[in-house]
């Protein structure tokens, strides 16, 4: 039996939970769904990849349950049953002393809804709780020098929100957070085919459709693909053809709204750490950097160099890791402000 387990970073996402192992590195990475039987009880039936399987196909009486939304937990319960989980999942349960927990969050969520994740964390087995602001552990995830004294400019697409951050001497300058990501461009996704169509597609189509026709910028050689859903005339199940062009103008607008957010950040950034961010460039990571033309639209519209992290959708939970590495080094050296403990 341990007697001290390890200590974990978990990048607690809308749609993806990331657990970084002290010593180990990342060791689960599954979507943040859960799903329970719709009685008083909520009996768990399956969490994570098992519980992504069942998305848009329980039966009655079970429900398929998303505890994060935009950012924010919705469902207390759900999410500590979740952290629970991956927590025993990653380390198991046979140890005496509880492990230390540092998870991230989105610059833009409240006091309130901070501590809501710091005592959900604290219920789940967390022994002392640790948060760290999303963008700050992406950059540093991603290599920047985030401690030197010098602009760097670091945007996080993920599922439920999009936060954007310059950070300089170890800490987060200036930071604005959108409640628009992965999500927000699949349920335009939804709308648009519903309203062109009259068909009504799900989730999981949605996701399949941005991740194979998606693009922030027009593709040249337009593609196409099939889709079915169900007729919304004749409740039937029905089959139709979309292409690339008819996908760009349906998430348009979710695009927009991460290029508007970058350029409020930049209008309010001092201007020796602006003119650091135009030298440097624009350091992109999460899952929505991914979308195809999403680094090459923001550097067209802004003029500014963007590049894309290599290893965006891991950079938050890597950055928790060398913060865990570390931890000892940074008390010791008083580099631990951007920390929130609780």
């Amino acid at each position: 039996m341990a007697f001290v387990a390890h200590d974990l970073g978990i990048d607690l996402g809308t749609s993806n939970t990331l657990v970084y192992v002290k010593g180990k590195g990342i060791v689960v990475s599954e979507p943040t769904i859960v799903v329970v039987e719709s009685s008083n009880e909520r009996r768990v039936r399956a969490v994570g990849d098992d519980a992504k399987i069942m998305l848009g196909r329980t039966t009655e009486g079970v429900m398929a349950v998303r505890p994060m939304r935009e950012g924010v937990i919705t469902d207390f319960d759900m999410t500590q049953i979740l952290l629970q989980y991956f927590t025993r999942k990653a380390i198991g349960s046979s140890y005496l002393v509880k492990p230390r927990l540092f998870l991230t969050y989105p610059c833009s969520i409240s006091g309130i809804e901070r501590r809501a994740v710091m005592e959900a964390a604290k219920y789940s087995g967390g022994r002392k709780v640790f948060l760290v602001e999303k963008p700050f552990a992406a950059a540093l995830g991603s290599g920047l020098p985030v401690f030197d004294p010098s602009g760097c400019m670091i945007v996080d697409i993920g599922g439920g929100t999009t936060d954007v951050s310059v950070i300089s001497l170890g800490g987060v300058v200036i930071s604005h957070s959108i409640r628009v990501g992965g999500i927000k461009m699949d349920e335009a996704i939804i709308n648009f085919i519903k309203r062109e169509f009259n068909i009504l597609i799900g989730d999981r189509t949605a996701e399949e459709v941005k991740l194979d026709l998606g693009a922030a910028l027009p593709i040249r050689e337009e593609r196409r693909a099939r889709i079915r859903g169900r007729d919304m005339v004749t409740n039937l199940p029905q089959t139709t053809e979309i292409t690339s062009t008819q996908i760009y103008q349906a998430i348009h607008e979710p695009c927009m709204a991460i290029l508007s957010a970058i350029k409020w950040v930049l209008e309010r950034t001092l201007p020796e750490l602006a003119a650091d961010v135009m030298h440097n460039g624009i350091y992109i990571t999460g899952g929505g950097s991914l979308l195809y033309g999403m680094d090459q639209m923001i550097a067209s519209e802004l003029g500014i160099p963007v590049l894309l992290a290599k290893e965006p959708m891991d950079c938050a939970a890597l950055g928790l890791g060398n913060i865990i590495e570390n931890f000892d080094l940074l008390q010791h050296l008083g580099r631990t402000s951007f920390l929130k403990q609780g």
